[in-house]
């Protein structure tokens, strides 16, 4: 079975698009050089990724030479000068971007300790340099940032510090009312009961009943007054009268 034919649009995964790309530039750059060797023609191509990272293929050593030939055969004789003014224009304003974005790539290597064996000691001295001065940056961000962390918890800690005086002496409030209200309880039940204790006085001491006929002197009192005397006035331990 024959291979189906595949819908051509864009790859949504990211990852799988990357994996794509690699691939068939790869093979499209595999292409063009077997097209210029096998059958001996002038091929150029340029590739410019999503990145916008450049790859390039020239058969022929000279980049420039194939774009003015491809400009020749593209426009007509009268109006040459001008696209041709454009395309060097482009092509000066290409060599710089890239000349620019190599040396940048380049300079990210050294910094990162990479392709360090083309460098003479001048220009080790100056990365070294750079380096130093890059470091001393980062850790003076790196203190500046510490310090201001250092201030927003000396902050907070205020701040917990002043609610937690707030909140003891709110304790202390509290405590100082309850230890008064217990006071005032136990100073209520330690007060004497006069009245009950005066009760309990009348009980002890009991009123003797006095006789308003009792004489006091000589009196002779016969003895049916001496029976006459009710058993009770004998209980209680008195006679009418005074007997001499």
């Amino acid at each position: 079975m024959g291979r189906g034919r595949v819908e051509l649009k864009r790859i949504e995964n990211k990852i799988n698009r990357q994996v794509t790309f690699a691939k068939r530039r790869n093979g499209l750059l595999k292409k063009a050089y077997e097209l210029s060797v096998l059958c001996d023609a002038e091929v150029a191509l340029i590739i410019f990724s999503n990145r916008g990272k450049l790859y390039e293929f020239c058969s022929n050593s000279n980049m420039v030479k194939t774009l003015d030939r491809y400009q020749k055969c593209s426009y007509s004789t009268v109006e040459v000068s001008r696209p041709n003014r454009e395309l060097e224009n482009s092509y000066r304003e290409y060599l710089k971007l890239k000349t620019k974005f190599e040396a940048l790539q380049q300079s990210q290597r050294h910094l990162l300790g990479e392709d360090l064996g083309p460098l003479d000691s001048k220009e080790l001295e100056q990365l070294e340099r750079q380096l130093e001065t890059s470091l001393k940056l980062i850790r003076s961000t790196k203190t500046q940032y510490m310090l201001d962390q250092l201030a927003d918890l000396q902050n907070k800690e205020h701040v917990l510090m002043e609610s937690n005086n707030a909140l003891a002496r709110k304790l202390n409030e509290l405590n100082a009312k309850n230890h008064l209200g217990v006071t005032w309880e136990n100073g209520e039940q330690s007060m004497p009961n006069y009245g009950h204790q005066a009760g309990q006085g009348q009980g002890l001491f009991q009123r003797l009943d006095c006789n308003p006929t009792l004489q006091i002197g000589y009196n002779t009192i016969g003895s049916d007054q001496m029976t006459a005397t009710t058993p009770a006035q004998q209980t209680n331990g008195f006679i009418p009268g005074w007997m001499l």
